[in-house]
């Protein structure tokens, strides 16, 4: 970003409050909050959901719906105040001088429109440019955003392009104008890690060429840190934090700030020897703030009578930069490099026999000629040559990005598709030709499957308690109904839910809540083997560390095997034992968590590792953003699955990489790639993830 020393600044908020009013009563959302970006500054705004972090977006671009008011407070920019200017002011402002860019990109982009339609109309609007002059500057700001063949793209309808390919034309759009302030709100939630880190390199370049000011909200502290100078950490409603990245980062001084870090996977993170340490108590509802400090319920360090007797203010860090300010009045009493408390460290799961084998596994789809016919049926290979196994009491953790065959496997392991070739033995049982209708109900009940979005798997008429039980039923749990309820309330107690909350309905539950509830139903039949799909994705990182903490503790009591299907790496690093990485349908690297973290890796895991933002200032990345999209599974490329995106392949000779899948192979015992890459080539392979020594008076989250 460019040097932030212009006296005038780009926004200014100043005391602003936000309330949204319903029929029964005014709620605010957010209180007395202030920040300021300067011109070519990136600010970043963190925290749980519900904090406020969009609502403040949203009353920066005036859209706070017919319930949103501004209650008090100023937003200024370029020095004019937003919260004073009409609507026809602010129509000139919107989308040319400021200009926001969403989560979802097609909730942005019109599917009925070519895109580059969509993109000329902007100049042509906000700066009545001609209709060629508005295309030529739409193909230019294409090329911008490195999108390949730029004609192309401006003539395909939004639904022709992958979620990565759509987001960057939603910030190509979002810079037509050359707005002052760019605003991004969760920008690459929906996206893979790959494409996410190809987003995040465009975001800065972009910034830094256009001279951009960027609002940047996100819950992910790793990228926070890639892409921004400063910091604020908002928590129900206010910020609680505000200072330079690498300042809030090494020298955090609220105790808010400093919980956020230690329920995120960093580095040395372990499930059994360091485990994360989960937020105690749950985020208070707007109209239930506690008085004084609203963190005081879940705060290690509250003193009664002093954090509860009055609002606290900002005050200014000592030591740091002149914007490092905290609200909390404990800052020089605390000590911050002191370790956390671990309520127990465990030692690792045995591993049992194998419960569950996958051999030589195919899954084809065919795929019809279209309604005229005329054409040859064609097949889509989702899932090719999977071989692999699972032990009682083992975490295996299945990765890669979107479309490469993860979620068709899991299918294929429940019974909701069958196998084309190969098989898959159950506890002993062949299953991969039996369709879920067909299984036995204690196959059925020993292989279950916890879901990626706790909203959409509980039936919002029916009671928690009810729901639990309808699973046992459909299981043959229990005697009678009073048999039940009793495993009923047992499986409460097993996810730690009060026996309470069988009473009530999932929309009085929160979103980590709703997840053990689906965990619970998962255990009711005694599962054997549980496929956990994105299980925490869709969760805040500190209720992300509970639901996993109790994942870990429900496979140490029950010797569960977790196949845990996941895109976050980090997570992946800190709770498995095994990792399977899948490109294109085929499995090309499997092996022990340190052998799949450390190199020799398949240059495709290579890759996945330097996509991961990690939220530590003493990790030193080689960013390797990897070019093209996936290919199709109806057309993959020959030989090798990966060698249209392979840096490594100018090693091999002869162009094998281009006529010859190659075989798997064994790098050391339990760990092997399937990769043509010579033996010299894998040895100069270096570790993408470094971690430098820490400067002596640093004491960051990464710190004992």
């Amino acid at each position: 970003m460019t040097d932030s020393t212009s006296q005038t600044p780009i926004l200014e908020i100043s005391n602003l409050s936000i309330s949204f009013f319903t029929r029964l009563r005014e709620i605010p959302a957010v209180m007395d909050f202030s920040c300021t970006v300067m011109p070519g500054e990136a600010m970043g705004l963190v925290g749980e959901s519900g904090c406020g972090k969009s609502t403040v977006a949203l009353a920066v671009m005036r859209d706070l719906g017919r319930n949103g008011r501004i209650t008090g407070g100023s937003i200024r920019f370029k020095g004019r105040d937003l919260t004073t200017m009409s609507e026809p002011e602010l129509r000139g402002i919107r989308g040319s001088q400021i200009a926001m860019i969403y989560q979802e990109p097609m909730a942005s982009l019109n599917p009925a429109m070519k895109i580059g339609a969509q993109l000329a109309e902007v100049p042509m609007i906000h700066q009545g440019l001609s209709r060629a002059d508005a295309w030529s500057l739409a193909r230019q700001i294409v090329a911008d955003v490195r999108l390949p063949d730029p004609d192309r793209i401006l003539k395909s309808y939004p639904h022709q392009l992958s979620g990565g390919q759509q987001q960057r034309i939603v910030i190509a759009m979002a810079l037509m104008s050359k707005p002052a302030l760019l605003i991004l709100d969760e920008p690459t939630t929906a996206l893979d890690v790959t494409v996410e880190a190809g987003i995040v390199d465009l975001v800065k370049d972009l910034g830094a060429k256009y001279g951009t000011s960027m609002l940047f909200i996100s819950h992910n502290l790793g990228l926070v840190l890639d892409v921004c100078d400063r910091l604020c950490v908002m928590y129900s409603g206010e910020a609680v934090e505000k200072g330079a990245v690498r300042d809030v980062f090494d020298r955090m001084r609220h105790p808010y700030t400093q919980a956020l870090f230690r329920s995120i996977p960093l580095p040395g993170a372990d499930k059994s020897t360091r485990p994360l340490v989960a937020i105690p108590g749950n985020f208070p509802l707007p109209h239930e703030r506690p008085p004084g400090c609203n963190f005081g319920p879940r705060c290690d360090y509250f003193v009664e009578g002093r954090c509860d007797a009055a609002d606290v203010p900002m005050i200014p860090v000592p030591g740091t930069d002149d914007r490092h300010e905290s609200r909390c009045l404990r800052i020089d009493e605390i000590d911050w490099t002191a370790p956390p408390r671990v309520a127990a460290r465990h030692d690792r799961t045995p591993m049992g026999e194998v419960a569950l084998r996958v051999d030589d596994l195919r899954k084809y789809y065919q795929v019809g000629s279209g309604s005229f016919g005329g054409g040859e049926a064609r097949v889509v290979k989702a899932n090719e040559t999977i071989t692999f196994d699972a032990r009682r009491g083992e975490t295996l953790a299945i990765v890669g990005e979107s479309g490469c065959g993860k979620s068709t496997l899991a299918k294929v392991m429940m019974g909701l598709e069958t196998a084309t070739s190969g098989k898959i033995v159950l506890n002993g049982e062949e299953v991969q030709s039996t369709p879920i209708e067909a299984r036995r109900t204690d196959v059925v009940s020993g292989l279950q499957m916890v879901f990626q979005n706790p909203f959409d798997t509980l039936n919002p008429s029916m009671t928690v308690g009810r729901q639990i039980i309808r699973a046992l039923e459909a299981f043959g749990q229990g005697t009678d109904d009073r048999a039940r309820a009793a495993r009923m309330h047992e499986l409460l107690d097993l996810v730690r839910l009060p026996r309470a909350f069988a009473e009530r309905m999932p929309r009085q539950l929160s979103g980590g809540q709703k997840q053990r509830v689906g965990i619970a139903r998962a255990f009711a039949g005694g599962a054997k083997v549980v496929v956990a799909d994105e299980p925490v994705s869709a969760l805040d990182v500190s209720v992300q560390a509970a639901v996993t903490d109790l994942l870990m503790d429900i496979q140490r009591q029950n010797g569960t095997t977790l196949l845990f299907i996941s895109h976050d790496l980090s997570i992946v690093r800190y709770l498995s034992d095994r990792v399977l990485v899948m490109y294109l349908g085929h499995v090309v690297e499997l092996g022990s968590t340190e052998q799949v973290f450390a190199p020799p890796y398949h240059p495709y895991t290579e890759a996945l590792l330097s996509a991961v933002p990690v939220a530590d200032t003493r990790v030193q990345k080689e960013r390797i953003v990897l070019e093209g999209e996936i290919p199709s599974a109806m057309s993959p490329p020959p030989g090798c699955p990966f060698q249209t995106r392979c840096r490594w392949k100018s090693e091999v000779p002869d162009g094998l990489c281009d006529r010859v899948v190659p075989p798997m192979r064994e790098l050391a015992p339990g760990h092997a790639i399937k990769c043509h890459l010579p033996a010299s080539a894998l040895a100069r392979m270096r570790p993408v993830i470094r971690i430098a020594a820490p400067e002596p008076e640093a004491t960051g989250p990464g710190d004992p």
